[in-house]
């Protein structure tokens, strides 16, 4: 009998060795079925995009792009005021160039994720939203757009007639408003196996999740991540498919 429950497990990968990076993860292109490579803004380069493409079209992992600030030394994680020209701007350029790797390994991009403070920033900032909307269009119509659950960017998507692709998030706390806590407040990084595997299927069976108040949110996704940049993400996306195929909860990418 088909499963009742079926779901994209994604991960952020083609991320160059670094002190925040780590090279491509063959153990979570295994586990996963979509996988967001790093364009070269916030880390990534053609090589590292080639391998990890090559990788994830041999294993029949969906492609992504995940364009961010370029802003190494701080892994696109910190907000660096850009306006949304420049944002936009950004996303063309990187997407852009995944886009020409994949096509030298006749491989397909289906998906723009953004990264770190860009993608926080898009959920909330409506011009920014609609600024990498129209870049993803521009690019190309046909890929889909992932963001936070009702965010600015999943509103943006609609707007721009992409395929707005709601996101959720296994191994990071949320706030009361829905948004992600920021890294450095308790409970922002969850790194339990066990614990992000129950908080996995909740999420998937009930559509509900834990805030850091203890406030429970509703929350309806397509997609659900685990970080590549993780102390042991691999560890922590058996544990969900473990837990999952006990669930009777399918994984298979969005994209198909």
């Amino acid at each position: 009998m088909p499963s009742l429950f079926q779901v994209d497990l994604n991960a952020d990968l083609g991320e160059i060795p670094g002190p925040w990076e780590r090279a491509p993860d063959s153990e979570l292109l295994e586990l996963v079925s979509s996988a967001s490579v790093a364009c070269g803004g916030h880390a990534g380069d053609a090589e590292t995009m080639r391998r990890t493409v090559a990788a994830a079209k041999r294993l029949g992992v969906t492609v992504g792009a995940h364009p961010g600030y370029p802003d190494r030394e701080g892994f696109g994680r910190r907000e660096v005021g850009a306006s949304p020209a420049d944002v936009g701007q950004w996303v063309r350029e990187q997407v852009s160039a995944l886009l020409h790797v994949a096509a030298a390994e006749r491989a397909e991009v289906r998906y723009v994720k953004p990264h770190g403070a860009m993608y926080n920033r898009a959920g909330r900032d409506a011009a920014v939203a609609v600024a990498i909307a129209r870049a993803v269009r521009e690019v190309d119509p046909e890929l889909a757009l992932l963001g936070l659950a009702s965010s600015a960017l999943m509103g943006a998507a609609d707007e721009e007639g992409l395929r707005a692709v709601p996101e959720a998030f296994l191994d990071r706390g949320y706030a009361i408003d829905g948004t992600l806590l920021p890294r450095d407040a308790p409970g922002a990084v969850l790194d339990d196996p066990e614990e992000v595997a129950r908080r996995a299927v909740r999420l998937v069976r009930e559509g509900r999740v834990r805030a850091g108040d203890g406030t429970e949110l509703s929350l309806r996704a397509a997609s659900y991540c685990v970080h590549g940049d993780g102390r042991h993400p691999a560890r922590l996306v058996r544990a969900v498919r473990a837990a999952f195929a006990s669930e009777g909860i399918a994984v298979a990418s969005f994209a198909r």
